[in-house]
């Protein structure tokens, strides 16, 4: 059989002798001979046949993986080292059904038949990666005989023997052209046949048919469904170039979109390789470079991928991260994990690969799917745009490009004018602009002009991410500022933020812009009141800009970015004094959050230590503002009505201390106000007055200030006439917090509040808020504050389940150290993050209690296990306050010992300290096991 390789081939990198015999298709065929040689039987030449395939794979595998080891990070050689490798199965299944298992009995005058084979898709594109599919197309220059069907059906017995995930079609060329018109997939994978063995004129004869009958006057249509298809299949992975866990082959920035571009470019300019794209002027030399760069930057991390696997994997997930950042040769460095420097680069590779396609594809769009129609054009109102821009099918262009880089200041003013009139930039100017980025200098940076246009995108016209983002892209935003180029495509190894840090800032900024246009009233009427009663913008969105720009080394983040906004904000022309703010928020960005969320709000020394930080009402409102904004750019459901409770409360009592003074924070003023109110309600409710005082002179003064009247309330119906044996429970949905409260009462003993926590992680809660005070009579009222895994409060039909569970546990008949070894599992997924232990003790941070806060990796009974530690120390917990953030969590735990003291001494601290990491260590053996 001929089994010659036709010129379009693009299997061009040389084999060095040492090369597995796999490869080497003139040898592999004579090999197979021999081994075949006096075998008859059907049976065993299949079994013969797929045996020494399976032997010949092994050893080209583990050649070829052994070869992309010594350049982990380009893989060109790699994908068609295995695209050879699967020629060389097809072609030996291929001669062993036609010659061995289906032998033609020759006739006078007669040729015997041969079957033609190409591979299509990918596979035809010559590029694979280790358990790609194998993509086949059967030709026949008429209906396929019996024998040719008999050939096909014993070639795939084999293939699927040899574990191979065979795709297949059997088609005569008219089949080829009319499924081609019907479906763009089709279509698609015939644009790629490649020939394998057969008839290399039939395989000929299509390749002229369908760029006759099917190629010819159809661009438009088909560059119309690609891009089409192109944005769907964005949209189903996030719509985002930087998502946690990005898919290699279809995410944005993948390697299908370079795939597309690959295949228009062929449809449209009848190419076969990328690289004659540069003579047809659609890339520069560097783009082409950039283009090829990122291919084999991208093929080599999904080789890695499917070798890791052992299987076709393409989602870059946190735990193949860590192992595909080894395998490429990354290290860690200072500040930074070797699978964050990876990620970083991943970013930048996807990057360029926007670039490239943005560029090669809107230039084709204009030409070949979104023309103006001429009315629209004759009767639309034109924008008048400033020279040298020139409005080009409503794209910005420039009349002249000698022109345009005569004024430097033009590589920013593109992006006003592209603000000013909603127009989009055409690719040549996004091509232009790229090209000449060394134009930004500092005196360029340091112009009033240029400082005006930067500030205005930011300020003037009301949708600031959009010219960011474009400029983020283009890397004109770290040029302009060259302190933000090394955040750019960061990642942060974390599940806490779902975007780059660069991404991130500019989903702040678009947050920010939100509040200003009226759009977020009713979800954030602080911030909204805020902005409507005034404050200084370019303050706020220069700090917003700012605010992570420290991050990515080994200094604290918020201390590096204060100081590099010291360089910045007078090089944007900010004065003395909102350079001195600016630094002062970014230096402090990340103060209010954590008061909120690791600090018993309703304790006032927690407010006036705020208060002494924020100093001025000025201050309290616009680190409000950017503690919203931040906390809302984090990622998609990340800000709740939780955390807006716990900011708008924080926000509410500061504004009071900082309005009327420190000392108007009164914890007895406090408590008499609790007191009357609950007398209030429970006396409209009709209680005896006997019965009302009682229950007001059962409370400590704690427990006053440190709950709402609605839960007091809710307490005192659950205390009335408790009987000692009685535990009594009520579990309502506080739509307000976004949680569900869950409150206990029963005759107090030792280690209640680690009890608790043991119930509430049986059923998949997640504690946010924790609270236990006991009576001068002897019970245990314990609030509890309860999420779902989504971040809501339990649903109805849930709470009968959470309400049985507890009271189980309660009462013994559920050990919650038993029932939870099963449940208290970390996901593979995630056993590769890493938060080392902090454990700290304040003090000074509360009138009556130490404060203790652990940092350490969040998994399902890390709780139960902190309470159950401080309970075996004789520790009372008073109240409870958790925040995660992904994988990493902060419980902070407001405690006494069981004399009712602070933990003073240093001994008891250290003691305590070594018991809570011992239970941490250990269960975070079990979870790992």
């Amino acid at each position: 059989m001929d089994q010659s390789i036709a010129a379009e081939d693009r299997l061009t990198t040389p084999l060095p002798d040492e090369a597995p015999l796999l490869l080497k298709s003139d040898e592999l065929i004579p090999a197979l001979d021999l081994v075949l040689e006096g075998l008859s039987d059907p049976k065993e030449i299949s079994t013969a046949t797929v045996r020494f395939l399976n032997i010949a794979r092994d050893a080209a595998r583990l050649w070829i993986e052994a070869e992309l080891a010594g350049h982990p990070r380009i893989a060109r050689s790699t994908v068609e080292h295995y695209a050879r490798m699967t020629d060389g199965m097809v072609r030996a299944v291929v001669h062993v059904a036609s010659d061995y298992l289906n032998p033609q009995t020759p006739k006078a005058g007669k040729t015997p038949e041969i079957i033609t084979v190409l591979g299509v898709g990918g596979y035809g594109r010559a590029e694979m990666a280790p358990h790609s599919d194998v993509d086949l197309l059967f030709l026949g220059d008429k209906k396929l005989s019996p024998w040719t069907e008999a050939v096909i059906q014993s070639m795939l017995y084999m293939l699927w023997d040899l574990k191979l995930k065979v795709g297949h079609a059997s088609r005569t060329i008219d089949d080829c052209i009319q499924l081609g018109r019907e479906d763009f997939t089709i279509r698609t994978a015939l644009l790629e046949q490649r020939f394998l063995c057969g008839d290399e004129a039939l395989a000929r004869k299509l390749a002229t048919q369908l760029r006759k009958q099917l190629f010819a006057n159809s661009a438009p249509e088909f560059v119309e469904a690609k891009l089409d298809e192109r944005a769907k299949r964005h949209q189903r992975q996030g719509g985002q170039r930087y998502v946690l866990e990005p898919n290699v082959k279809e995410g944005k920035g993948g390697l299908r979109d370079l795939q597309t571009l690959y295949w228009i470019a062929k449809y449209v300019h009848s190419v076969n390789r990328a690289a004659e794209l540069v003579a047809l002027g659609a890339f520069t030399e560097e783009e082409y470079r950039n283009f090829r760069s990122a291919e084999d930057y991208l093929w080599a991390v999904r080789c890695h991928l499917h070798l890791i696997a052992h299987r076709a994997a393409d989602q870059l997930t946190f735990d193949m991260q860590v192992e595909v950042a080894g395998r490429m040769g990354y290290e860690d460095t200072a500040g930074r994990r070797a699978v964050e420097v990876f990620m970083q680069d991943y970013f930048r590779h996807a990057t360029i690969v926007g670039d490239v396609t943005r560029i090669f594809l809107t230039k084709l769009e204009a030409q070949h799917v979104k023309h103006a129609p001429k009315l629209t054009r004759i009767f639309r109102r034109r924008r008048h745009l400033k020279p040298p821009f020139v409005d080009d099918i409503r794209r910005i262009n420039v009349s002249d490009e000698a022109s345009f880089l005569a004024d430097p200041l033009n590589l920013l003013r593109v992006f006003e004018e592209a603000l000013r009139t909603g127009l989009l930039i055409h690719p040549d100017v996004m091509r232009l602009v790229q090209s000449n980025l060394h134009l930004f200098d500092d005196t360029l940076r340091k112009t009033p002009e240029a400082r005006r246009i930067f500030l205005d995108l930011l300020l003037k016209h009301g949708n600031p991410e959009r010219a960011l983002r474009r400029m983020n892209e283009l890397n004109v935003l770290g040029a302009f500022i060259p302190e933000f180029e090394p955040i750019v495509a960061m990642m942060q190894f974390n599940m806490y933020h779902s975007y780059t840090v660069d991404e991130h800032t500019i989903q702040v900024i678009s947050a920010l812009a939100q509040i200003e246009r009226g759009e977020l009233i009713e979800e954030l009427p602080l911030s909204s009141e805020i902005l409507k009663e005034g404050i200084n913008r370019k303050v706020m969105y220069v700090a917003l800009l700012l605010h992570d720009i420290g991050k990515g080394r080994p200094e604290d983040h918020s201390i590096l970015g204060a100081k590099i906004s010291r360089t910045v904000t007078p090089r944007l022309g900010l004065k003395e004094a909102e350079c001195e703010t600016v630094e002062w928020l970014v230096r402090n960005h990340l103060v209010m959050s954590d008061m909120a969320q690791k600090r018993d709000i309703s304790d006032p020394r927690t407010i006036k230590e705020f208060a002494k930080v924020v100093k001025t009402r000025q201050r309290l409102d616009l680190l409000t503002v950017l503690t919203v904004c931040d906390i809302r750019g984090v990622g998609p459901n990340v800000w709740n009505n939780w955390k807006a409770t716990l900011i708008r409360r924080l926000h509410a009592e500061t504004a009071q201390a900082l309005e009327h003074g420190l000392e108007a924070i009164n914890r007895d003023q406090r408590a008499q106000d609790a007191r009357k109110a609950l007398r209030d309600r429970l006396e409209a409710e009709g209680w005896d007055p006997k019965v009302r005082r009682a229950e007001v002179a059962r409370h400590t003064p704690a427990y006053w200030q440190g709950l709402s009247t609605q839960t007091q309330y809710a307490f005192a119906h659950l205390l009335r006439d408790l009987p000692d044996d009685e535990i009594r429970i009520d579990v309502q949905v506080d739509a307000d917090h976004d949680a569900t409260r869950a409150a206990f009462a029963l005759v107090d003993h030792p280690g209640i509040f680690a009890r608790l926590s043991g119930a509430v992680a049986l059923v998949g809660a997640n504690v946010v808020d924790a609270r236990t005070y006991t009576t001068k009579d002897g019970y245990a009222t314990a609030a509890f504050w309860l999420q779902d895994a989504e971040g809501h409060p339990f649903e109805a039909s849930r709470l009968p389940r959470l309400r049985n569970m507890i009271d189980k546990t309660l009462k013994g008949e559920v050990v919650a150290r038993d029932a939870l070894k099963d449940r208290d599992k970390v996901k593979k997924r995630e056993r590769e993050f890493r938060f080392p232990t902090h454990i700290m003790f304040d003090n000074d941070g509360s009138e009556l209690y130490t404060i203790v806060e652990v940092d350490t990796r969040d998994r399902p009974g890390l709780l139960y296990d902190l309470t159950r530690a401080l309970a075996s120390s004789n520790i009372y917990i008073a109240s409870a306050q958790i925040a995660t953030y992904g994988a990493q969590v902060v419980d902070t735990f407001y405690v006494k010992d069981m004399f009712g003291h602070k933990l003073h001494a240093q001994s008891k601290r250290e003691k305590l300290e070594q018991r809570l990491r011992d239970y941490i260590e250990s269960g975070a053996k079990r979870a790992n096991n």
